[in-house]
């Protein structure tokens, strides 16, 4: 059988709209006849897809649309919807401890205000547990960055709009991924392995249906529930 084209695009069992496979998630069935995801799209065997939200897994679930798509009776877990946001989860968690052993990453408050003000920034992230206040004096820092830029002369190069990442990810699971105690607050700095970890991060937010969003001022917005 012939390898699956990555440019191909795929049918959502729920909105039966075609699209990119990056927007979509994959679902394959085991050889125990259950319904599992395959979100890194490796796993042998007939696939089923589904936009990469939330909503649409549980319909897909509620309308029993997994056994249609596989022509044959299945398993499908209940709780198959939130399998797929620890899934999304983890494997943005795993790409920003890459992005750490890249040297990309600064984390506490002090070390974040100085990359702000100094280095190139790609993202910033608060943890669950971050205190508005700490948010605040990082967004004026954010500001002040900005401010600065409006200052330099035209013909320089203008530094990337910085990301925001707000309550994503737990304190823990940051300590984790980044290897430290008590972190809250991180700095991402551009590169390969940060770009990845912002697709990744970008993907779990379309699931959850959260938005990662700029402002109109440039400085990019704390992900919120989208509307």
């Amino acid at each position: 059988m012939a390898p699956r084209s990555k440019d191909a695009e795929r049918t959502c069992l729920v909105t039966r709209e075609a699209q990119p496979p990056d927007g979509l998630i994959r679902f394959v069935v085991d050889p125990s006849g259950q319904v599992i995801p395959d979100i890194r799209e490796k796993l042998p065997g007939r696939g089923a897809w589904v936009g990469g939200r939330r909503d649409l897994v549980e319909t897909a679930i509620r309308k029993k649309l997994f056994a249609r798509a596989f022509r044959r009776e299945v398993t499908v877990d209940e709780d198959l919807a939130g399998q797929v946001d620890r899934l999304l989860e983890d494997q943005a968690l795993s790409a920003l401890s890459i992005a750490r052993k890249a040297g990309l990453v600064r984390t506490g408050f002090g070390k974040c205000e100085s990359a702000l003000a100094s280095e190139d920034v790609a993202a910033l992230m608060h943890a669950l547990e971050a205190a508005e206040d700490g948010k605040r004096k990082l967004a004026q820092a954010l500001r002040r960055r900005q401010a600065l830029e409006r200052e330099r002369q035209e013909n320089a190069a203008p530094r990337r709009p910085v990301r925001v990442i707000d309550g994503f990810f737990s304190g823990s699971q940051l300590d984790l991924a980044l290897g430290g105690a008590n972190v809250i607050h991180a700095a991402l700095l551009a590169g390969g392995a940060s770009g990845s970890f912002l697709g990744k991060v970008e993907a779990l937010a379309r699931y959850r249906s959260r938005d990662l969003n700029l402002k109109e001022d440039g400085i990019e917005a704390p992900a919120g529930l989208a509307p």
